[in-house]
């Protein structure tokens, strides 16, 4: 018995983290922005973690070292992250697109899919559905969305960064083979630089090439991944859209811009990272039971220590008692650190419910 062919709509906010800045500060509208670490006139630490597409067109990307993106763009305006905003923001994005939705998954912070198949059964009802929910982001939240619309979620994903910024792009439902077949195997979600790498070795750059092997050799390369990746790329996945889907956990890193040596510093931005990363945990409504450190040293010398905790909790205290505890292990190395992290997981719903996100403030 065949499966019922459903419609997906995987919608992707625009430089999510740029556009709630710029709609914040209409000011920046137009010109090259990036978020990130302080570039201290190229001689900063960290790295970019967006950038607007105008930062873009001068080859600036998220990842990018923040003293390379000043080098090549000095002229971009360069500002700290507000994680309560996009916090905030997203939360009520996503609120507006349950409502479109008879299922509906949030992807991370700027992404979701949402199972339009009752209202929307063909792809010219879809494309309707898809304009009310461009129509509505736009209007209650000043924002742009990309939309991919397909049979499946790999097709709709793939279909949404095909057209960006505020774009809309349709496969086929009766043709995602020969959609997909002209693409670079890249636009596959989960085929990252080392996967890519080892199919240009193979001679394989298209999605097409990767359709004409033999099933089998996807399962010699892949194992049981390559049953997976045999249905995305023929067009036939078949994961449903899952609703209140738990990340499987969160994490907050700050790298100092000069090497500490003072480890009461060290201390204090690991309370501040559990601080945040509780502003997260709370917003979410979730609940974790493992509490985690990452703590890098000059020369890139990084360890990870974790805890786990007797249940499962949604207050700070015990995240920061335990992040304490572990640091004691390395205050007496007397080496210069480079970077410091916080982590929780083993992460379930809280019991008492998401915090609103309005209660906090933004920085």
């Amino acid at each position: 018995m065949q499966p019922q062919r459903r419609t997906i709509l995987h919608v992707d906010l625009d430089a999510f983290y740029v556009s709630a800045e710029v709609r914040e500060r209409p000011e920046l509208k137009g010109i090259p922005v990036v978020v990130g670490a302080d570039p201290e006139g190229g001689k900063g630490r960290g790295v970019v973690i967006a950038c607007s597409y105008e930062a873009r067109k001068f080859g600036l990307r998220s990842g990018m070292p923040i003293s390379q993106a000043y080098r090549i763009c000095p002229q971009a305006k360069y500002i700290p992250p507000s994680w309560g905003l996009y916090e905030r923001t997203s939360e009520e994005v996503m609120a507006t697109l349950r409502g479109f939705a008879d299922k509906f998954e949030q992807g991370s912070i700027d992404e979701a899919y949402l199972d339009v198949t009752s209202g929307a059964a063909d792809e010219q009802t879809a494309v309707k559905v898809a304009t009310a929910v461009k129509s509505a982001v736009r209007q209650k939240h000043g924002l742009t969305c990309s939309i991919g619309i397909g049979p499946n979620k790999s097709s709709a994903k793939i279909a949404s960064d095909r057209n960006k910024p505020d774009g809309m792009t349709v496969v086929p439902f009766r043709g995602v083979r020969g959609f997909l077949s002209p693409l670079p195997v890249g636009v596959v979600p989960g085929i990252g630089r080392k996967t890519g790498d080892f199919l240009h070795e193979k001679g394989i750059s298209t999605i097409g090439q990767l359709q004409a092997l033999d099933g089998k050799q996807l399962l010699t390369w892949f194992g049981k991944n390559g049953v997976w990746l045999w249905g995305v790329i023929h067009g036939e996945e078949n994961v449903e859209v899952r609703q209140q889907e738990m990340p499987k956990s969160l994490s907050v890193e700050r790298t100092f811009k000069d090497d500490a040596t003072d480890f009461r510093l060290v201390r204090k931005e690991a309370a501040d990272g559990a601080a945040e990363l509780m502003r997260r945990v709370k917003s979410g409504g979730y609940a974790y039971r493992v509490a985690g450190i990452k703590i890098r040293f000059r020369g890139f010398e990084t360890h990870t220590r974790e805890k786990t905790l007797v249940s499962h909790v949604d207050d700070e205290e015990p995240l920061k008692e335990a992040v304490e505890g572990l640091l004691d292990e390395f205050e007496a190395s007397g080496k210069p650190v480079r970077l410091i992290g916080v982590r929780v997981a083993d992460i379930q719903r809280s019991a008492s419910g998401p915090s609103r996100l309005d209660d906090w403030t933004v920085t």
